[in-house]
Protein backbone atom coordinates (compact mmCIF):
# COMPACT_ATOMS: atom_id res chain seq x y z
CA UNK A 1 0.00 0.00 0.00
CA UNK A 2 1.68 3.47 -1.63
CA UNK A 3 1.57 6.61 0.86
CA UNK A 4 3.20 8.90 -0.63
CA UNK A 5 4.24 10.96 2.58
CA UNK A 6 7.12 13.44 4.51
CA UNK A 7 7.48 14.45 7.84
CA UNK A 8 8.93 18.08 8.07
CA UNK A 9 11.75 18.72 10.82
CA UNK A 10 14.06 20.79 12.21
CA UNK A 11 16.84 20.89 15.02
CA UNK A 12 15.27 23.16 17.65
CA UNK A 13 11.51 25.12 17.94
CA UNK A 14 11.52 28.11 16.46
CA UNK A 15 12.59 27.00 13.17
CA UNK A 16 9.36 27.45 11.25
CA UNK A 17 8.10 24.02 10.86
CA UNK A 18 4.49 24.75 11.68
CA UNK A 19 4.05 28.01 8.92
CA UNK A 20 6.23 25.94 5.80
CA UNK A 21 4.17 22.74 6.75
CA UNK A 22 1.15 24.57 6.27
CA UNK A 23 2.10 26.30 3.52
CA UNK A 24 3.48 23.34 1.61
CA UNK A 25 -0.10 21.42 2.41
CA UNK A 26 -1.45 25.09 1.15
CA UNK A 27 0.51 24.62 -2.25
CA UNK A 28 -0.91 20.56 -2.68
CA UNK A 29 -4.74 21.66 -2.35
CA UNK A 30 -3.79 24.64 -5.05
CA UNK A 31 -2.57 21.77 -7.22
CA UNK A 32 -6.28 19.94 -6.87
CA UNK A 33 -4.20 16.89 -4.92
CA UNK A 34 -6.09 15.74 -1.66
CA UNK A 35 -4.18 16.30 1.90
CA UNK A 36 -3.70 14.46 5.01
CA UNK A 37 -2.06 15.96 7.68
CA UNK A 38 -0.11 14.86 11.04
CA UNK A 39 1.20 16.40 14.22
CA UNK A 40 3.83 14.49 16.15
CA UNK A 41 3.77 14.61 19.63
CA UNK A 42 0.65 15.25 22.42
CA UNK A 43 0.17 18.74 20.95
CA UNK A 44 -3.26 18.94 19.93
CA UNK A 45 -3.39 22.72 18.77
CA UNK A 46 -1.62 22.08 15.06
CA UNK A 47 -4.32 19.33 13.88
CA UNK A 48 -7.04 21.47 15.27
CA UNK A 49 -5.24 24.33 13.29
CA UNK A 50 -4.98 22.19 10.22
CA UNK A 51 -8.38 21.65 9.94
CA UNK A 52 -10.28 24.77 10.95
CA UNK A 53 -8.10 26.78 8.53
CA UNK A 54 -6.94 24.72 6.14
CA UNK A 55 -9.84 22.23 5.69
CA UNK A 56 -7.06 19.06 6.02
CA UNK A 57 -7.90 16.23 8.21
CA UNK A 58 -5.01 15.75 11.12
CA UNK A 59 -4.38 13.64 13.85
CA UNK A 60 -1.34 12.87 16.01
CA UNK A 61 1.12 10.49 15.77
CA UNK A 62 2.68 9.65 19.23
CA UNK A 63 5.02 6.83 20.94
CA UNK A 64 3.97 7.44 24.15
CA UNK A 65 0.78 7.13 23.81
CA UNK A 66 0.58 4.19 21.30
CA UNK A 67 2.40 1.25 20.96
CA UNK A 68 4.83 1.03 17.08
CA UNK A 69 1.66 -0.95 15.64
CA UNK A 70 -0.74 0.72 17.08
CA UNK A 71 0.73 4.30 15.76
CA UNK A 72 1.28 2.75 12.46
CA UNK A 73 -2.42 1.10 11.63
CA UNK A 74 -3.64 4.52 12.75
CA UNK A 75 -1.54 6.42 10.35
CA UNK A 76 -2.52 4.32 7.36
CA UNK A 77 -6.06 4.79 8.11
CA UNK A 78 -5.46 8.03 8.58
CA UNK A 79 -3.51 8.96 5.36
CA UNK A 80 -4.65 6.06 2.97
CA UNK A 81 -6.81 7.86 0.57
CA UNK A 82 -4.92 10.83 0.65
CA UNK A 83 -2.60 11.72 -2.08
CA UNK A 84 -0.32 13.00 0.16
CA UNK A 85 0.39 13.54 3.98
CA UNK A 86 2.24 15.93 5.46
CA UNK A 87 3.97 14.85 8.74
CA UNK A 88 4.67 18.20 11.20
CA UNK A 89 7.95 17.34 13.60
CA UNK A 90 7.64 18.56 17.45
CA UNK A 91 10.47 20.03 19.03
CA UNK A 92 14.05 19.30 17.72
CA UNK A 93 14.39 16.14 15.54
CA UNK A 94 15.84 13.67 18.16
CA UNK A 95 14.47 15.29 21.23
CA UNK A 96 12.29 12.68 23.17
CA UNK A 97 10.25 12.63 26.06
CA UNK A 98 12.86 12.44 28.64
CA UNK A 99 16.14 14.91 28.09
CA UNK A 100 18.77 12.34 26.55
CA UNK A 101 16.33 10.13 25.17
CA UNK A 102 15.21 10.23 21.03
CA UNK A 103 12.41 7.96 22.73
CA UNK A 104 8.66 9.37 20.90
CA UNK A 105 11.08 11.77 19.06
CA UNK A 106 10.01 13.07 15.74
CA UNK A 107 13.02 10.51 14.49
CA UNK A 108 11.79 7.95 16.74
CA UNK A 109 8.30 8.45 14.47
CA UNK A 110 10.25 9.10 11.37
CA UNK A 111 11.87 5.45 11.62
CA UNK A 112 8.41 3.54 12.92
CA UNK A 113 6.75 4.77 9.92
CA UNK A 114 10.09 4.86 7.60
CA UNK A 115 9.53 8.49 6.37
CA UNK A 116 11.66 10.69 4.64
CA UNK A 117 12.59 13.87 6.62
CA UNK A 118 12.90 17.51 5.00
CA UNK A 119 15.01 19.04 7.36
CA UNK A 120 14.45 22.67 7.62
CA UNK A 121 17.56 24.45 8.11
CA UNK A 122 17.25 28.34 9.66
CA UNK A 123 20.22 29.85 7.75
CA UNK A 124 19.68 33.70 8.89
CA UNK A 125 23.11 34.62 10.20
CA UNK A 126 24.77 31.18 9.11
CA UNK A 127 26.73 30.65 5.62
CA UNK A 128 29.05 27.68 5.92
CA UNK A 129 28.25 26.72 9.89
CA UNK A 130 24.90 25.73 7.90
CA UNK A 131 26.48 22.48 7.25
CA UNK A 132 28.16 21.81 10.15
CA UNK A 133 24.74 21.49 11.58
CA UNK A 134 23.14 19.55 8.78
CA UNK A 135 26.45 17.31 8.91
CA UNK A 136 25.89 16.91 12.99
CA UNK A 137 22.17 15.77 12.00
CA UNK A 138 22.78 13.17 9.26
CA UNK A 139 25.96 11.40 11.50
CA UNK A 140 23.74 11.55 15.06
CA UNK A 141 22.03 8.38 14.44
CA UNK A 142 22.91 5.94 11.98
CA UNK A 143 19.99 6.04 10.21
CA UNK A 144 18.18 9.60 9.66
CA UNK A 145 15.53 9.16 7.56
CA UNK A 146 17.20 12.71 6.30
CA UNK A 147 16.34 12.74 2.52
CA UNK A 148 16.09 16.52 1.82
CA UNK A 149 16.76 19.90 3.27
CA UNK A 150 15.05 23.57 2.66
CA UNK A 151 16.56 26.82 3.77
CA UNK A 152 14.84 28.78 5.86
CA UNK A 153 14.91 32.56 6.05
CA UNK A 154 17.13 33.38 2.97
CA UNK A 155 17.01 35.27 0.38
CA UNK A 156 16.87 34.51 -3.48
CA UNK A 157 19.54 35.70 -4.69
CA UNK A 158 21.94 34.19 -1.64
CA UNK A 159 20.13 30.86 -2.30
CA UNK A 160 21.59 28.94 -5.52
CA UNK A 161 25.15 29.99 -3.47
CA UNK A 162 23.93 28.15 -0.61
CA UNK A 163 22.57 25.20 -2.59
CA UNK A 164 25.49 24.67 -4.78
CA UNK A 165 27.78 24.58 -1.24
CA UNK A 166 26.10 22.54 0.85
CA UNK A 167 25.04 19.84 -1.90
CA UNK A 168 28.69 19.67 -2.80
CA UNK A 169 30.10 19.70 0.99
CA UNK A 170 27.71 16.72 1.49
CA UNK A 171 28.41 15.13 -1.78
CA UNK A 172 32.21 15.31 -0.09
CA UNK A 173 31.45 13.27 2.74
CA UNK A 174 29.29 10.84 0.66
CA UNK A 175 25.85 11.89 1.19
CA UNK A 176 23.90 12.58 -2.02
CA UNK A 177 21.26 14.63 -0.44
CA UNK A 178 19.21 17.48 -2.43
CA UNK A 179 18.68 21.07 -1.18
CA UNK A 180 15.02 21.58 -2.20
CA UNK A 181 14.51 24.96 -1.93
CA UNK A 182 14.20 28.19 0.07
CA UNK A 183 11.42 30.32 2.40
CA UNK A 184 12.58 33.85 1.74
CA UNK A 185 12.24 36.38 4.62
CA UNK A 186 8.09 37.37 4.22
CA UNK A 187 5.73 38.62 6.90
CA UNK A 188 3.43 35.89 5.64
CA UNK A 189 6.11 32.87 7.14
CA UNK A 190 5.81 34.74 10.37
CA UNK A 191 2.39 33.42 12.69
CA UNK A 192 1.97 35.27 15.90
CA UNK A 193 2.46 33.15 19.01
CA UNK A 194 -1.02 33.86 20.80
CA UNK A 195 -3.07 31.90 23.73
CA UNK A 196 -2.20 28.07 23.00
CA UNK A 197 -2.73 28.96 19.22
CA UNK A 198 -6.08 30.15 19.33
CA UNK A 199 -8.37 30.44 16.18
CA UNK A 200 -11.40 32.25 16.62
CA UNK A 201 -14.08 31.86 13.30
CA UNK A 202 -13.25 35.55 12.79
CA UNK A 203 -10.09 35.02 12.01
CA UNK A 204 -10.24 31.77 10.23
CA UNK A 205 -10.52 33.76 7.18
CA UNK A 206 -7.94 35.64 7.36
CA UNK A 207 -5.44 32.89 8.16
CA UNK A 208 -6.27 31.00 5.48
CA UNK A 209 -6.08 33.32 2.94
CA UNK A 210 -2.22 34.21 4.52
CA UNK A 211 -1.73 30.72 4.15
CA UNK A 212 -2.28 29.90 0.41
CA UNK A 213 -0.41 33.43 0.04
CA UNK A 214 2.65 30.97 1.71
CA UNK A 215 1.43 28.33 -0.63
CA UNK A 216 1.86 30.27 -3.66
CA UNK A 217 5.50 31.46 -2.56
CA UNK A 218 6.66 28.24 -1.59
CA UNK A 219 5.11 26.87 -5.18
CA UNK A 220 8.13 29.00 -6.69
CA UNK A 221 10.54 28.51 -4.08
CA UNK A 222 10.69 25.05 -3.81
CA UNK A 223 11.15 21.95 -5.87
CA UNK A 224 7.69 20.14 -5.62
CA UNK A 225 8.69 17.97 -7.71
CA UNK A 226 11.26 16.96 -6.44
CA UNK A 227 9.50 16.87 -2.70
CA UNK A 228 6.65 14.82 -4.32
CA UNK A 229 9.45 12.19 -5.46
CA UNK A 230 11.20 12.25 -2.22
CA UNK A 231 7.40 11.25 -0.63
CA UNK A 232 6.55 8.48 -2.90
CA UNK A 233 9.80 6.69 -1.98
CA UNK A 234 8.87 6.43 1.40
CA UNK A 235 8.32 3.06 2.31
CA UNK A 236 5.06 1.16 1.18
CA UNK A 237 2.71 -0.63 4.04
CA UNK A 238 0.90 -3.96 3.82
CA UNK A 239 -2.02 -5.21 5.18
CA UNK A 240 -0.87 -6.18 8.40
CA UNK A 241 -0.21 -3.14 9.31
CA UNK A 242 -3.74 -1.74 8.53
CA UNK A 243 -5.37 -4.55 10.76
CA UNK A 244 -2.66 -5.40 13.77
CA UNK A 245 -2.66 -3.30 16.64
CA UNK A 246 -5.35 -0.48 16.54
CA UNK A 247 -8.23 -3.05 16.74
CA UNK A 248 -11.40 -1.69 18.62
CA UNK A 249 -12.03 -4.67 21.05
CA UNK A 250 -15.46 -3.33 21.40
CA UNK A 251 -16.01 -2.80 18.05
CA UNK A 252 -19.69 -3.68 16.43
CA UNK A 253 -21.79 -3.11 13.84
CA UNK A 254 -24.66 -1.59 15.79
CA UNK A 255 -28.17 -0.56 14.01
CA UNK A 256 -28.71 3.27 14.62
CA UNK A 257 -31.14 3.17 17.37
CA UNK A 258 -29.08 0.55 19.66
CA UNK A 259 -26.09 3.03 19.56
CA UNK A 260 -25.39 4.62 23.18
CA UNK A 261 -25.45 7.90 22.33
CA UNK A 262 -22.17 10.05 24.34
CA UNK A 263 -22.73 14.01 24.18
CA UNK A 264 -19.12 15.86 23.36
CA UNK A 265 -19.41 19.00 24.10
CA UNK A 266 -17.74 21.50 21.14
CA UNK A 267 -17.15 25.04 20.83
CA UNK A 268 -14.83 27.62 21.39
CA UNK A 269 -14.64 27.23 24.99
CA UNK A 270 -13.95 23.09 24.46
CA UNK A 271 -12.19 22.01 21.24
CA UNK A 272 -9.07 19.90 22.38
CA UNK A 273 -10.03 16.15 21.45
CA UNK A 274 -7.48 13.63 19.68
CA UNK A 275 -9.18 12.43 17.09
CA UNK A 276 -8.29 8.93 17.88
CA UNK A 277 -9.91 9.28 20.92
CA UNK A 278 -13.27 10.31 18.94
CA UNK A 279 -12.56 7.56 16.33
CA UNK A 280 -12.36 5.00 19.09
CA UNK A 281 -16.07 5.60 20.61
CA UNK A 282 -17.60 5.58 16.98
CA UNK A 283 -16.01 2.11 16.09
CA UNK A 284 -17.07 1.08 19.67
CA UNK A 285 -20.58 1.81 18.20
CA UNK A 286 -20.94 5.24 19.73
CA UNK A 287 -23.12 7.89 18.59
CA UNK A 288 -21.65 11.33 19.28
CA UNK A 289 -23.96 14.19 19.93
CA UNK A 290 -21.50 17.38 19.67
CA UNK A 291 -22.86 20.63 21.59
CA UNK A 292 -22.01 23.85 22.83
CA UNK A 293 -21.98 24.57 26.34
CA UNK A 294 -21.57 28.54 25.53
CA UNK A 295 -24.30 28.48 23.28
CA UNK A 296 -27.18 25.78 23.70
CA UNK A 297 -29.83 25.85 26.88
CA UNK A 298 -29.33 22.68 28.13
CA UNK A 299 -28.21 19.55 27.42
CA UNK A 300 -29.01 17.03 24.24
CA UNK A 301 -32.19 14.79 24.92
CA UNK A 302 -31.70 10.89 25.91
CA UNK A 303 -27.67 11.04 26.15
CA UNK A 304 -25.95 8.21 28.03
CA UNK A 305 -22.88 9.34 28.40
CA UNK A 306 -20.91 12.88 28.31
CA UNK A 307 -17.26 14.22 27.25
CA UNK A 308 -16.00 17.44 28.35
CA UNK A 309 -13.10 17.93 26.90
CA UNK A 310 -10.38 20.75 27.10
CA UNK A 311 -10.17 23.90 25.43
CA UNK A 312 -10.33 27.58 26.81
CA UNK A 313 -13.17 28.01 29.88
CA UNK A 314 -11.05 30.65 30.89
CA UNK A 315 -11.43 32.52 28.27
CA UNK A 316 -15.34 32.41 28.57
CA UNK A 317 -15.81 31.93 32.27
CA UNK A 318 -18.05 35.05 32.23
CA UNK A 319 -20.13 33.42 29.03
CA UNK A 320 -20.49 29.89 30.70
CA UNK A 321 -21.51 31.50 33.87
CA UNK A 322 -24.08 33.31 32.57
CA UNK A 323 -25.52 30.21 30.66
CA UNK A 324 -27.03 29.02 34.19
CA UNK A 325 -29.31 26.44 32.42
CA UNK A 326 -26.52 24.47 31.00
CA UNK A 327 -24.45 24.57 33.94
CA UNK A 328 -27.62 23.28 35.82
CA UNK A 329 -28.45 20.53 33.15
CA UNK A 330 -25.29 18.83 33.47
CA UNK A 331 -24.96 19.55 37.06
CA UNK A 332 -27.95 17.46 37.17
CA UNK A 333 -27.15 14.71 35.01
CA UNK A 334 -23.58 13.84 36.67
CA UNK A 335 -25.51 13.91 39.94
CA UNK A 336 -27.58 11.36 38.32
CA UNK A 337 -24.57 9.47 37.75
CA UNK A 338 -24.67 10.13 33.99
CA UNK A 339 -21.02 8.31 32.73
CA UNK A 340 -19.11 11.55 32.25
CA UNK A 341 -14.89 11.83 31.37
CA UNK A 342 -13.91 15.60 31.89
CA UNK A 343 -10.33 17.02 31.46
CA UNK A 344 -8.84 20.08 31.65
CA UNK A 345 -11.34 23.00 30.58
CA UNK A 346 -13.62 20.01 31.24
CA UNK A 347 -12.81 19.53 34.80
CA UNK A 348 -12.67 23.19 35.49
CA UNK A 349 -15.94 23.87 34.03
CA UNK A 350 -17.41 20.85 36.94
CA UNK A 351 -15.86 23.21 39.48
CA UNK A 352 -17.79 25.77 42.04
CA UNK A 353 -15.85 28.50 40.45
CA UNK A 354 -13.44 29.46 37.61
CA UNK A 355 -11.08 32.37 37.57
CA UNK A 356 -11.25 34.18 34.36
CA UNK A 357 -8.47 36.08 32.50
CA UNK A 358 -9.87 39.01 33.75
CA UNK A 359 -9.06 37.87 37.39
CA UNK A 360 -12.96 37.54 38.30
CA UNK A 361 -13.84 34.52 39.52
CA UNK A 362 -17.10 33.06 38.03
CA UNK A 363 -19.86 30.43 39.82
CA UNK A 364 -19.46 27.12 37.31
CA UNK A 365 -21.31 23.90 37.71
CA UNK A 366 -20.35 22.99 41.07
CA UNK A 367 -20.35 18.82 40.61
CA UNK A 368 -16.80 19.46 42.26
CA UNK A 369 -16.11 21.33 45.63
CA UNK A 370 -13.23 23.24 44.24
CA UNK A 371 -11.57 26.50 42.62
CA UNK A 372 -9.79 26.26 39.41
CA UNK A 373 -7.34 29.79 39.54
CA UNK A 374 -4.71 31.10 37.53
CA UNK A 375 -0.82 30.22 38.09
CA UNK A 376 1.89 32.63 36.83
CA UNK A 377 3.65 30.17 35.28
CA UNK A 378 2.88 26.36 33.63
CA UNK A 379 1.78 24.67 36.77
CA UNK A 380 2.58 21.34 34.99
CA UNK A 381 3.70 20.46 31.65
CA UNK A 382 4.39 17.47 29.90
CA UNK A 383 3.64 13.34 29.60
CA UNK A 384 2.26 11.38 32.68
CA UNK A 385 1.85 7.95 33.56
CA UNK A 386 -1.87 7.99 35.63
CA UNK A 387 -2.13 5.20 37.48
CA UNK A 388 -5.16 4.33 39.72
CA UNK A 389 -5.27 4.25 43.22
CA UNK A 390 -8.13 2.77 44.08
CA UNK A 391 -10.92 0.49 41.93
CA UNK A 392 -12.81 3.09 39.88
CA UNK A 393 -15.88 2.70 37.19
CA UNK A 394 -13.26 2.33 34.41
CA UNK A 395 -9.83 2.07 35.92
CA UNK A 396 -9.15 -0.66 38.04
CA UNK A 397 -6.53 -0.10 41.09
CA UNK A 398 -3.09 -0.83 39.87
CA UNK A 399 -3.72 0.09 36.23
CA UNK A 400 -2.20 2.48 34.18
CA UNK A 401 -4.03 5.22 31.62
CA UNK A 402 -1.44 7.42 29.64
CA UNK A 403 -1.96 11.41 29.44
CA UNK A 404 -0.25 14.85 28.97
CA UNK A 405 -1.14 18.17 31.02
CA UNK A 406 -0.41 21.64 29.90
CA UNK A 407 -1.70 24.26 31.63
CA UNK A 408 -1.61 27.79 33.15
CA UNK A 409 -4.70 26.95 35.68
CA UNK A 410 -4.66 25.11 38.62
CA UNK A 411 -7.02 23.29 41.14
CA UNK A 412 -7.72 23.72 44.88
CA UNK A 413 -8.87 20.05 44.68
CA UNK A 414 -7.22 18.12 41.59
CA UNK A 415 -8.37 14.68 42.92
CA UNK A 416 -6.87 11.79 44.79
CA UNK A 417 -8.07 8.48 43.00
CA UNK A 418 -5.15 8.25 41.27
CA UNK A 419 -1.02 8.78 41.11
CA UNK A 420 0.48 10.89 38.07
CA UNK A 421 4.12 9.66 37.37
CA UNK A 422 6.52 10.98 35.06
CA UNK A 423 7.80 8.84 32.54
CA UNK A 424 11.64 8.78 34.13
CA UNK A 425 9.63 8.40 37.48
CA UNK A 426 11.55 11.24 39.12
CA UNK A 427 8.27 12.94 39.61
CA UNK A 428 4.66 12.30 40.90
CA UNK A 429 1.61 14.08 42.16
CA UNK A 430 -2.01 13.15 43.28
CA UNK A 431 -4.94 13.79 40.58
CA UNK A 432 -7.89 12.33 39.21
CA UNK A 433 -11.54 12.71 40.94
CA UNK A 434 -13.18 9.38 40.71
CA UNK A 435 -16.79 9.47 42.15
CA UNK A 436 -19.59 6.92 41.04
CA UNK A 437 -19.42 7.14 36.70
CA UNK A 438 -17.43 10.65 37.18
CA UNK A 439 -13.78 10.52 35.96
CA UNK A 440 -12.37 13.93 36.10
CA UNK A 441 -9.39 15.98 36.09
CA UNK A 442 -6.27 18.37 34.35
CA UNK A 443 -4.51 15.36 32.08
CA UNK A 444 -5.59 14.87 28.77
CA UNK A 445 -5.98 10.87 28.04
CA UNK A 446 -5.52 9.01 25.11
CA UNK A 447 -7.52 5.73 24.79
CA UNK A 448 -5.63 3.29 22.95
CA UNK A 449 -2.67 3.88 25.64
CA UNK A 450 -5.96 1.66 28.02
CA UNK A 451 -8.42 0.28 25.33
CA UNK A 452 -10.21 -1.53 28.73
CA UNK A 453 -10.45 2.23 30.10
CA UNK A 454 -13.12 3.46 27.30
CA UNK A 455 -14.86 -0.05 27.11
CA UNK A 456 -15.74 -0.61 30.86
CA UNK A 457 -16.83 3.39 29.63
CA UNK A 458 -18.78 2.41 26.87
CA UNK A 459 -19.96 -0.58 28.87
CA UNK A 460 -21.99 1.77 31.28
CA UNK A 461 -23.21 3.91 28.84
CA UNK A 462 -24.81 1.05 27.41
CA UNK A 463 -26.58 0.41 30.41
CA UNK A 464 -28.38 3.81 31.07
CA UNK A 465 -29.91 3.04 27.56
Amino acid sequence: MKIPRFMIAAASSGSGKTVISCGLMAAFLSEGKKVAACKCGPDYIDPMFHREVLGVDSENLDLFFCERQVMRALFVRHAMQADITVMEGVMGYYDGMMLGSDEASSYDVATALETPVILVVPCKGMALSSLAVIKGMLEFRETSQIKGLLLNRISGMLYPRMKQMIEDGLAQMGYEIPVIGYVPEDEVFRLESRHLGLVTPEEVGELKARLMRAGEILQKTVDMKGLEKIAEKATSFCSEDFRAGAENTCSEIVPEKSKPRIGVARDLAFSFYYKDNLAFLEEGGCKLVLFSPLRDKKLPEDLHGLILGGGYPELYAKELSQNQSMLLSIKNAIQSDLPCIAECGGFMYLQNELEGTDHISYPMAGVIDAKAYRMEHLSRFGYVNIQSQRDGRYLKKGEWIKGHEFHYWDSTQNGTECLAVKPDGKRTWECIHMEGNLFAGYPHIHFYSNPAFVERFVDVCKKRM
